[in-house]
């Protein structure tokens, strides 16, 4: 099976796309045409795969979309004749398909709530975001009448007519947790915002400082965050890696006390498993629903009120100055991962899908 694989909007080695979806399809046999915002740089030694073809295209951001669609639409046109799938991740590549006689059955891979999420995209003005959010709820009604859908969350299924499929942002566990460590550093893995707590977590470094622990940042960060972040780490309050492909940053958390998802109360995270309390376990997290259950129910973290750096400090220090606590919720968080939340699972099930699906050309 042949699959054309296209974003412009996330990072071209993204976990979910780049490290388990890609993946889980190579590992399958099947050969993929990835067309994204791509560099060798960016990719890793996984572009040697004779089966993984890159196509390079410019990156949409803010209102820069334009030409990164124009780009996807052209190298979409390309390679449909010779496809057996497409897959986008994003909703603007919605407006880039070739026409449908002329391509393959296309999935469209379902993230976040779009319509929600645009009321923290400070580049949308704020009178245009409702209005924004009517057509874009307008469009995903639409296009679930001409392309197939995959869900990344549960939560997500009530915005459309139809059911479709879930692909549940689940990882790679590993057979043994790695022990516990005596490095006293808590860290933060992925995309970084305002919105994702990070003036929260700069007055947490600020708070555990005197008391010896560290606050280490992994991930890429809007200009917002960067105008937050960069004073924090000049001044040695914390460490900021920017971004460092997942395969690499997961080994990263061996050894912390925990890991932080300090994120708001906002309508795009409330129906969402944040995918970094998976791959903690043991966890400092506020109570959005699906977090909260997770480590309330398997005992594996502390819930800790939104916007409360304090009340994170005070989880740190207890972690901190208990061993027997961190190795106990750091066991169960393991053993909640591996039973049920690896992605290994869940990738079968995607393969089998597209499979499926594939079979209609």
């Amino acid at each position: 099976m042949r699959i054309v694989v296209c974003t412009i909007v996330h990072h071209p080695a993204d976990a979910r796309i780049y490290h388990r979806q890609i993946r889980a399809l190579l590992d399958a046999g099947h050969e993929v045409r990835y067309i994204a915002p791509v560099s060798p740089q960016n990719i890793g030694a996984e572009r040697t795969w004779p089966s993984l073809h890159l196509t390079p295209v410019p990156r949409a951001s803010g209102r820069r979309r334009t030409g990164a669609i124009l780009a996807a639409r052209s190298a979409l046109a390309e390679h449909a004749a010779d496809a057996d799938l497409m897959l986008i991740h994003d909703p603007e590549l919605l407006l880039a398909l070739p026409p449908r006689r002329r391509r393959p059955p296309v999935i469209w891979d379902v993230h976040e709530d779009t319509a929600a999420a645009l009321g923290t995209k400070p580049w949308l003005p704020r009178p245009l975001r409702p209005p924004a959010a009517v057509a874009v709820h307008t469009a995903e009604r639409m296009a679930e009448r001409y392309v197939h859908l995959i869900l990344a969350e549960h939560g997500y299924v009530e915005r459309f007519a139809r059911p479709h499929p879930v692909v549940p942002n689940t990882t790679y566990v590993p057979d043994v947790p790695p022990p516990p460590g005596e490095g006293r550093r808590v860290v933060y893995v992925g995309h970084l915002s305002p919105d994702r707590g990070t003036a929260e977590m700069i007055e947490l470094a600020r708070l555990l400082r005197s008391h010896g622990v560290t606050v280490e940042l992994i991930g890429p960060a809007d200009a917002r965050a960067r105008a937050q972040i960069e004073p924090a780490q000049t001044a040695g309050l914390l460490r900021w890696y920017g971004f460092v492909p997942n395969d690499k940053a997961m080994p990263m958390l061996d050894g912390a006390l925990a890991g932080l998802s300090l994120l708001h109360d906002e309508p795009n995270f409330r129906h969402s498993m944040p995918t970094k309390v998976v791959e903690y376990m043991a966890v400092v997290t506020t109570p959005l629903p699906a977090a909260a259950e997770l480590a309330r129910g398997h005992e594996c973290g502390f819930v800790v009120p939104f916007g409360d750096p304090v009340s994170a400090a005070d989880a740190v220090l207890e972690l901190d100055r208990d061993f027997s606590l961190r190795a106990k919720m750091g066991h169960r968080g393991h053993e909640a991962a591996y039973s049920s939340l690896g992605w290994p699972s869940d990738a079968r099930a995607f393969v089998a899908q597209l499979e499926s699906w594939a079979k209609e050309k």
